[in-house]
């Protein structure tokens, strides 16, 4: 099985990029699917209806995501989605599902999305759920595929080696810089400790980068802005499984793109 997963999705530059670049990395990669994170997709803060439907009618199997996901008007679309996750280890009254297995061409394969609790909200535990859920999923396909979504690198290099060997992939997101440490685990989970982003190459995670400076100067808050201009950049990972539901490869993605 090939995966092909894309970064963080911010605002309106990451959706033109991800638009523009895409059938490219189809061609290269010829991915069985197509995951990406689109919490920063509406405007650089959480997802409407619209969106959601456009990025998937690009070719994309699964909108993962994270913190930015609650937006009360999307609750009712998160609720009817199969293809639209929020993080698993929210309460049990939390719209949406925070897992679905996508099934395309006899091939099966389970998205589990999850989010960190270190520096972000005391949520249930996404080591415990998301063990629980792998070992379920694990009875329907051999191929689990998990979104990370977290802050601290150390808290996502501990899930990695928790769940490594019961899932095929654990690729975190959230903090928009894509690191240089994919690897395949000693017992053949591909690992990535962030994707990276879609979106404005020169910018501040996305944004503006003198509306973040002016936060950073004067500790006033402010709404961030996404940044429009170009270039643009797109990133991710492609992965490669075995018939074991094992990886056998891992790729940094990055392209740039001057429009």
């Amino acid at each position: 099985m090939r995966i092909l997963f894309l970064g963080d999705i911010v605002g309106k530059a990451g959706r033109k990029v991800l638009k523009e670049l895409l059938p490219d990395l189809k061609e290269e990669f010829n991915p069985d699917f197509i995951i990406a994170n689109g919490e920063n997709a509406a405007g650089g803060y959480g997802l409407t209806q619209k969106i959601a439907d456009e990025l998937l009618s690009l070719g994309i199997d699964c909108l993962t995501s994270g913190n930015h996901i609650w937006k009360k008007e999307f609750f009712p679309y998160l609720e009817k989605s199969q293809n639209v996750l929020r993080p698993a280890n929210y309460g049990k009254g939390a719209p949406g599902k925070g897992w679905t297995i996508l099934e395309k061409e006899g091939l099966k394969l389970a998205v589990i999305n999850l989010e960190g609790r270190i520096f972000m909200r005391p949520l249930d535990n996404p080591f415990l759920i998301g063990k629980a859920l792998a070992e379920e999923l694990k009875k329907e396909t051999l191929y689990i595929f998990v979104d990370f979504h977290a802050e601290a690198t150390s808290e996502k290099i501990a899930l990695g080696f928790y769940l490594d060997g019961l899932v095929s992939a654990l690729i975190g997101t959230h903090t928009h810089v894509q690191t240089s440490d994919a690897r395949i685990l000693p017992k053949g989970t591909a690992y990535l400790t962030d994707a990276g982003m879609c979106g404005a190459l020169n910018s501040i995670i996305g944004m503006k980068i003198e509306s973040c400076m002016d936060l950073y100067l004067t500790q006033v808050p402010r709404k961030f802005e996404v940044e429009k201009k170009p270039p643009f950049k797109i990133e991710g990972v492609f992965i490669e499984l075995n018939s074991e539901g094992k990886a056998s490869r891992i790729q940094l993605i990055r392209r740039i793109w001057e429009e």
